[in-house]
């Protein structure tokens, strides 16, 4: 077997590092003995953008936050499927994620980071949700492995009932609120419906050729 290499650490504020390792041409983002994301592995993370574009699709010029770059996987479809009048702000906490992005993983990233539509702000995806009021059509979440503060303890926020509030808030009216998660998470569903979203629970597989193990997205829509 291909030994695993480690490529770089980055320090996560208010968390564990995570480290960078490539074995072969895979890369793998690892916190701890967690493995976070791997770039054999974009489905559901490619399926975060398709469902919310189809769920907006009757909309014309929108604007998107995406909460964490992770690969680029998300980022990359949603520029695939929102076509041109799409403005699409991502918002990366750890700033050597987008190096990373930029560096050893740049043909992963396929330009994407270069593409006009996008603009990336390094900052805590929570703290711009709380900055703006109606901004966004559609608000994608997936710094974490589920709704739980697994990266930092400071991400439990963003899932709690004053997290969701205000990402409502964030929203226009009719915006859709997308959570990733690895596994199902029935009181996190709850508590997207105490926040007066309509909610769907789509089960999606983790590879893009659908096999691989089940992971769950959340698609709450502002009424």
């Amino acid at each position: 077997m291909t030994p695993r290499e480690l490529i770089d650490t980055a320090q996560v504020p208010g968390g564990e590092p995570l480290r960078l390792f490539r074995r072969g041409d895979d890369y793998m983002i690892v916190l701890e003995r967690n493995e976070l994301m791997n770039s054999r592995m974009s489905g559901s993370e490619e399926a975060l953008s398709t469902l919310t574009a189809e769920r907006l699709a009757e909309r014309g010029a929108q604007r998107w936050l995406i909460g964490g770059y992770g690969m680029g996987f998300t980022l990359r479809k949603a520029l695939a499927v929102t076509g041109g009048e799409v403005e699409l702000v991502v918002a990366e906490l750890v700033p050597k994620i987008i190096e990373w992005a930029r560096g050893p993983m740049a043909e992963l990233a396929a330009g994407c980071l270069d593409d006009p539509r996008v603009s990336v702000v390094i900052r805590d995806v929570g703290a711009v949700i709380a900055a703006e009021r109606g901004a966004y059509d559609a608000i994608l979440l997936d710094v974490d492995n589920g709704p739980d503060g697994i990266v930092r303890e400071g991400n439990d926020g963003l899932y709690s009932h004053a997290g969701l509030a205000r990402a409502k808030a964030a929203l226009k009216p009719g915006g859709v609120l997308a959570v990733w998660s690895a596994a199902p998470d029935p009181a996190f569903a709850r508590r997207v419906r105490e926040a007066g979203f309509a909610v769907e629970e789509v089960a999606v597989r983790a590879r893009s050729n659908g096999k691989g193990p089940r992971h769950v997205i959340w698609l709450a829509r502002k009424g």
